[in-house]
């Protein structure tokens, strides 16, 4: 819990800043005496901040972004220390070697923290347990966070995501007290423009009136996703996709129950539905009557075994037939993904569960292979 400031005349407001000004440029000194000198260390960050916490613990630092990811970012990711994070009690260094002074998605954030609240003369096992840290942590986490969210949109598209974006899509993954905070800081790439991506919040910006859910597809490359059969009819109408690339990118959305009030669509999965108008309710319906034969025949003979169900397509509009995921199976893109991984069919009760669940056939009734038969 942070200090509530009354409010100061003129002169005690410039008191404390020239005050702040002075801890500030002490620490900023430290920091530097302490900073590697390779060429690479000494360039410019990409990003700082600097300030002094009070409350349960009073503690200044300063914390930077360095203008590329360290050597080796993921090399066994969360089972070793980062030595990024320097602390210091009362001016006297005691230890780089913490497991926990930051969340491990956060491992390429450096800096230095001096506190004249931890005790002095204990072991560094004994430092590490001790409860206070536990506030610091969290208030680096809410600082380092607040640094990134001010970077110019400019450096932070063509620098910082591209160095560093993996990080913020774990972070989402692992830190639920944070989630809303880094959501923010997502970005992917979209139908709305060939090269440049795009963050959540300006895609809900760009939502389509009555759009109540944010579609995404993912596929191993962008020419994949957009390709897809199930973005046709999605992109056909005007609505924009957001195309996940990346392996870790549909576990971060899937550890996203909804942003600014709106839910996630996988667009290859269940639940696509679009508004229609009584006179295209009425015709849909009369197609699904007159491809009942046809349906029921693929779902009890020809597909038997094979599929949960055949229905009519909303979303195609050029391919003749897709295979759906239900809304709590894998899409294939997540099946491409878990098959990769070593070891892990055969040996997963659930990667067995989910690996097997039928899917939906759907048909589109327009194409003239559907119409033939």
């Amino acid at each position: 819990t942070e200090t509530v400031e009354e409010p100061m005349d003129e002169e005690e407001a410039t008191k404390e800043e020239k005050e702040e000004s002075d801890d500030e440029a002490a620490v900023e000194e430290e920091e530097e005496e302490k900073k590697p000198k390779t060429k690479k260390e000494s360039d410019d960050p990409m990003a700082y901040i600097h300030f002094t916490a009070e409350g349960e613990v009073t503690f200044k630092s300063i914390l930077f972004v360095p203008t590329s990811a360290p050597r080796g970012l993921f090399d066994e990711y969360g089972s070793k220390k980062s030595d990024y994070i320097k602390l210091y009690v009362r001016r006297v260094f005691i230890t780089d070697d913490f497991h926990d002074m930051m969340p491990k998605y956060l491992n390429f954030v450096k800096g230095v923290v001096d506190s004249d609240d931890l005790p002095l003369n204990v072991s560094r096992e004994t430092l590490q347990q001790h409860k206070l840290l536990k506030v610091i942590r969290k208030k680096l986490v809410r600082k380092t966070l607040d640094m990134i969210k001010k970077i110019a949109d400019e450096k932070y598209n063509d620098t910082f995501w591209k160095e560093f974006g993996t990080n913020i899509k774990l972070g989402v993954i692992e830190d639920h007290s944070n989630r809303t905070r880094l959501a923010k800081l997502l970005r992917f790439q979209s139908s709305h423009h060939p090269t440049d991506i795009t963050s959540l919040d300006q895609y809900v910006e760009r939502m389509k009136e009555k759009q109540d859910k944010i579609y995404f597809m993912a596929g191993s490359s962008r020419k994949e996703a957009e390709s897809s059969p199930f973005v046709e009819r999605l992109l056909k109408k005007g609505y924009e996709v957001i195309y996940l690339t990346e392996p870790v990118d549909e576990y971060c959305i899937q550890a996203l129950p909804e942003f600014d009030g709106k839910r996630f669509q996988n667009v290859a999965k269940e639940g696509v539905k679009f508004d229609e108008s009584e006179k295209t309710k009425e015709s849909r319906e009369a197609t699904e009557k007159e491809f009942e034969p046809l349906l029921n025949w693929m779902k009890d003979k020809a597909l038997k075994d094979k599929i949960e169900k055949a229905v009519v397509s909303q979303r195609l509009t050029e391919s003749p037939c897709a295979l759906v995921a239900s809304q709590y199976g894998w899409s294939g893109n997540m099946e491409r993904i878990m098959k990769a991984q070593a070891y892990q069919t055969g040996k997963d009760i659930s990667t067995n569960y989910y690996a097997s669940q039928k899917k939906t056939f759907e048909i589109n009734p327009r194409h003239p292979l559907i119409k033939d038969m």
